[in-house]
């Protein structure tokens, strides 16, 4: 019985339960900590996304699994939760941006399509037969010289981080970012400190595989995604360093 009254507030429509909750939008945040783990960090020459693309099974096609798109040249983004619902908002990001490049002759500034993106997200908050997204996104770019990291939730609420993460490992990466980051950070930096976050999520469980990393240069004013073959370069260096600072953590036990 004391189920019932949330069953009222929980259906098919997203409306107010009488204590001022939208069940059906705490439902998606849900499904984003369900999700892998995706990090952001800017640096002083741009910003670099990473994400854990958790493959469950050995026989699975590691380039199959996309966790970070492209946007447009400049920007780029990371999700964690459900990745079809991932997918349509990547698509519309695209359209915007392609939109604002055919109006104005120039591209999209970030901050204008992240708000675009989750403005599309909010309604879906609100529509009778529609659910929210169930996915959170991390956009990341440069635009006239500046690096940007936004955060968007499944509500349609966006926010702008130096450094942040989504997904199950948010809690544990964050702490870490607390500790580690540095406004003076550079961008070799920042996806070593970015690797070493999601080996400490994935116990050790990283290579060239199973996860991609993103970043955004501001000499280029360009986003692209690493290469495996560029992206083993660091993970070996972070697996090294990793392993010398748990050897001391073990002998300072003993």
């Amino acid at each position: 019985m004391q189920m019932m009254p949330q069953m009222g507030y929980d259906r098919a429509i997203t409306v107010f339960s009488p204590d001022g909750r939208l069940f059906q939008v705490e439902y998606a945040r849900e499904a984003v900590k369900r999700g892998t783990t995706a990090v952001g960090l800017k640096a002083t020459d741009g910003v670099v996304l990473l994400v854990d693309k958790r493959l469950t099974s050995r026989l699975l096609e590691g380039g199959s699994v996309e966790k970070i798109f492209t946007i447009d040249e400049h920007i780029g983004a990371a999700t964690s939760g459900l990745v079809a619902d991932a997918r349509i908002l990547i698509d519309k990001g695209r359209v915007e941006a392609q939109i604002n490049k055919i109006v104005y002759d120039e591209p999209i500034d970030i901050q204008t399509l992240a708000k675009r993106i989750c403005d599309f997200k909010q309604a879906y908050t609100q529509i009778g037969g529609l659910r929210p997204f169930g996915t959170a996104l991390l956009i990341g770019g440069v635009y006239n010289g500046r690096s940007y990291l936004i955060e968007t939730d499944p509500s349609g609420a966006l926010l702008e981080y130096k450094a942040t993460a989504i997904g199950a490992g948010r809690t544990v990466v964050t702490d870490m970012l607390e500790e580690a980051y540095d406004d003076n950070i550079t961008l070799e930096g920042a996806i070593t400190l970015g690797l070493k976050a999601l080996y400490k999520v994935t116990e050790g469980k990283i290579d060239r595989a199973t996860v991609d990393v993103g970043l955004a240069e501001l000499e280029k004013g360009k986003f692209r995604i690493m290469s495996p073959d560029e992206l083993e370069e660091y993970i070996k260096k972070v697996k090294k360093e990793m392993g010398k600072s748990a050897k001391k953590e073990d002998k300072g036990k003993q």
